[in-house]
């Protein structure tokens, strides 16, 4: 059998823009929850939150912000945040979303390279002055019309201009959006070269955002932790349309990512589910107020982001009583979600795969040199298909070109493997491929392998240059608190007949964290270079 799935296709694609499906939303459950602020305690019904979103979209029009115009938020997770999401798609203007995280350099690039009219942005988040680096990068920025700052007068002031437009004018605007158009610009992180902006159309995310948590049996009772970023797919995407989609409510327990206060609003808001990447649930896990927190409200939620150590998502089941918790895997490019587990699904498949085809969507498994389908059981290149793939990079065909080719298949440089049962394992990223001897090593199996040692908190395995073999392996290795020391030695010796030898680790660094992105995926390039300086190879 070849390694070629398609999705289910007995639930219709949504097709209508993300205004309209809302306000459909809004008129089936209008006294439903639907936001919910933990730190500042403010919430809203789906009608109060309509009225705020519609009100921003009228202020928008008044201050001249035309269907196609990028409307930029520079800001860490709040209410202001998810009702721009939404005033923006009612009136067509195209969101583009930036990482926190940013600097001045990367955030000077994606201002000018998307043509961003007007920036919203906080003042201030962590150790970051935004409106110290939004003045350094203004002058080289002569397209950007206008800044707002959150929470501040002229935020204030926005709301005011709410007035100058009419209700008629905004419907008429709504009604002239199609499914099709371009409504977000996503920078994905900037590994190799300069950030790219995945373009992102109403039909895109709005479905995905359906599909994923119509997978764990969404409904109007259910509300939804958000600790994930909303700049990023996970966040606006899976959590916010997520919710909206089906009428549940959207519960912010932080503007950035603290186990405890995620915890917290579980037990306060009678959470049914929650979203993170493995490390955010490994710091849940291993938080001490988890033992004096009630979590018995959740069901479900979504691992993503990363592969999910098979020992985490025991304790998930076990520990956060999650014993509906899906997996899901994608990319920003396409909308994120090509695979997820389902909810009757058994361990083994939670654990060991990222799940089947998302309904509506075609997945196929491909050798990187010919690009013939492999068959099944093979490690080849993970492709996919569907209404799900971005419109293209913003103003760059020739990366579209060479991420999805002419028959509109997206080539996602993750080496994956699908079983027989049309279940997908990632097996790493063709760049993270470490070739041994000429032997194929996939990081992956190692990382499950150790996770089984007792005093492993978490881990990460890498290549490393070496003269004799080309590459050898090496494990970065969080050890468990109150754990024994761990070296070199004892790692090989645990693995020694369990694992072939040239998949046992030659080099092991212990440490307390990993380089991470935002999004709490690691960078292994940093890893590399970090450990070629320590060992001086």
């Amino acid at each position: 059998m070849i390694s070629y799935s398609a999705g289910p296709t007995d639930a219709a694609l949504l097709d209508e823009t993300i205004g309209t499906n809302f306000e459909r939303t809004v008129s089936r459950y209008p006294d439903n929850e639907a936001l919910v602020d933990v730190p500042s305690g403010r919430r809203w019904t789906y009608a109060e939150l309509n009225a705020e979103i519609d009100s921003l979209a009228r202020a928008l029009m008044a201050i001249g912000i035309e269907k196609g115009d990028r409307v930029g938020i520079w800001a860490p997770n709040c209410p202001e945040w998810t009702m721009l999401q939404y005033a923006t798609a009612k009136i067509g203007a195209i969101l583009v979303t930036i990482n926190p995280a940013y600097r001045t350099h990367e955030l000077a690039y994606v201002l000018r390279h998307s043509a961003v009219r007007l920036l919203v942005s906080a003042t201030e988040f962590k150790t970051s002055d935004y409106r110290a680096m939004v003045a350094e990068v203004r002058p080289e920025l002569p397209g950007l019309a206008e800044v707002l700052f959150l929470a501040t007068e002229d935020w204030a002031r926005l709301g005011e201009r709410a007035d100058l437009v009419s209700e008629d004018e905004l419907r008429c605007r709504v009604r002239s959006l199609t499914p099709g158009d371009a409504i977000n610009i996503q920078y994905t992180s900037g590994t190799t070269g300069s950030p790219k902006g995945a373009t992102l159309s109403h039909r895109n995310i709005l479905n995905n955002g359906y599909f994923v948590t119509d997978l764990i049996d969404f409904g109007p009772g259910d509300r939804l932790c958000i600790p994930v970023p909303f700049y990023h797919c996970f966040g606006m995407v899976m959590g916010n349309l997520g919710c909206t989609t089906h009428g549940a409510t959207m519960v912010i327990p932080a503007a950035g990512f603290d186990p405890a206060a995620t915890l917290a609003a579980i037990e306060k808001e009678h959470c049914t589910a929650v979203y993170g990447v493995p490390t955010m649930f490994i710091a849940m896990l291993g938080h001490p107020d988890l033992a004096d927190c009630d979590v018995t409200s959740l069901r479900t939620g979504i691992m993503a982001g990363s592969p999910c150590p098979v020992e985490v998502m025991k304790r998930c089941v076990n520990e956060l009583n999650m014993s509906e918790v899906g997996i899901a895997y994608g990319m920003t490019e396409t909308s994120p979600v090509s695979c997820q587990t389902r909810i009757e699904d058994d361990l083994d498949r939670r654990t060991a795969t990222v799940g089947r085809a998302h309904p509506h969507v075609e997945i196929k498994i491909v050798d990187p040199d010919t690009g013939e389908i492999v068959k099944r059981g093979t490690a080849g290149e993970f492709c996919t298909r569907g209404y799900s793939v971005m419109l293209g990079y913003w103003g760059d065909e020739d990366r579209t070109r060479e991420a999805v080719d002419a028959d509109g298949w997206m080539h996602t440089g993750d080496l994956a493997v699908m079983r027989d049962d049309g279940y997908c394992m990632i097996v790493g990223r063709i760049k993270d491929m470490v070739i041994r001897g000429g032997e194929n090593v996939y990081p992956r199996e190692i990382e499950e392998f150790l996770h089984t040692h007792p005093d492993i908190d978490d881990v990460q395995v890498i290549g490393v240059p070496d003269e004799r073999y080309g590459e050898e392996i090496c494990a970065w290795i969080k050890v468990r608190a109150g754990a024994a020391p761990l070296d070199a030695h004892a790692v090989r010796e645990f693995a020694a007949g369990k694992l072939a030898h040239y998949k046992i680790p030659r080099y092991v660094h212990v440490t307390d964290d990993f380089p991470m992105t935002v999004t709490g995926k690691v960078r292994k390039i940093d890893m590399r270079a970090e450990t070629v300086r320590i060992l001086g190879l």
